[in-house]
């Protein structure tokens, strides 16, 4: 719009989006996606811009947008030694910077801090973002070659992120920590594990052994039979009779 002044002045709004699947930037132009989660394919949105004339001149533009499916292992996160205000303030600048020195197309998901760093938000000097890249094709790029093509571009990212945050900035890939358990290492635990439970039920099986006989011999009361192997018997009043004079008394 050639007008100077209020009349100049345009405002942006996206004509019957009922799905709310996308907003603009009243102000920009610039278009959000709010939730196209688990959708893809193109979609075509109603732009309108107005101006602020006593009598409003608008105008309409179809923008076409696509939706490609993103898979979450290809998702690449650069560790920026900035404050996460400072990021989110110039993160299209940082986009610009990734697009121009990766030759792709990236996206970036998401800027954030880590959990131990949402406590002290101000003056965290770290900040997290999330990006992904689509080639000329419009085919996701595999995050393994992402991560590569960042770390050999890694100096230049840095020099040109320097001038847009004013001070030096250095820019690292975030590593997934490898599995430090191995299948060797595994299958060690896994017989350690069943040489310490065979341990514990042969002890178990020693105490309760032990345990029983002990309550055994505790309870065990000998028994006095007659006969030629005892030379002794009972009486009728529990006094010990010897054989003889049992069997003399009976003769």
């Amino acid at each position: 719009d050639p007008d100077s002044g209020d009349n100049g002045l345009l405002q942006y709004s996206l004509v019957d989006n009922q799905a709310d699947e996308f907003d603009i930037n009243e102000n920009t132009g610039q278009i959000f996606t709010v939730s196209v989660a688990g959708k893809t394919g193109t979609f075509y949105l109603e732009v309108q811009a107005a101006d602020q004339g006593t009598r409003s001149l608008t105008a309409r533009m179809t923008v076409n947008v696509t939706v490609d499916s993103s898979s979450s292992n290809n998702i690449v996160v650069v560790v920026l030694n900035q404050k996460i205000g400072a990021v989110e303030k110039n993160i299209l600048q940082v986009k610009r910077v990734l697009e121009d020195k990766l030759t792709w197309n990236v996206y970036i998901i998401d800027v954030y801090l880590n959990e131990q760093q949402q406590q002290a938000r101000s003056s965290t000097d770290v900040t997290y973002t999330k990006i992904t890249a689509f080639d000329d094709a419009n085919q996701e790029v595999p995050a393994e070659d992402v991560k590569r093509k960042l770390k050999e571009q890694k100096s230049n990212i840095e020099t040109e992120l320097a001038k847009i945050f004013a001070t030096s900035v250095t820019a690292a890939v975030e590593e997934t920590p490898a599995d430090s358990t191995g299948p060797d290492q595994t299958a060690a635990i896994v017989l350690g594990v069943l040489l310490a439970c065979t341990l514990v039920a042969f002890l178990a099986y020693v105490l309760i052994t032990i345990r029983k006989k002990r309550y055994r011999h505790s309870n065990h009361q000998p028994e006095r039979t007659e006969g030629i192997d005892n030379p002794c018997a009972a009486g009728k009043d529990g006094s010990v009779r010897s054989l003889e004079t049992l069997e003399h008394m009976h003769n």
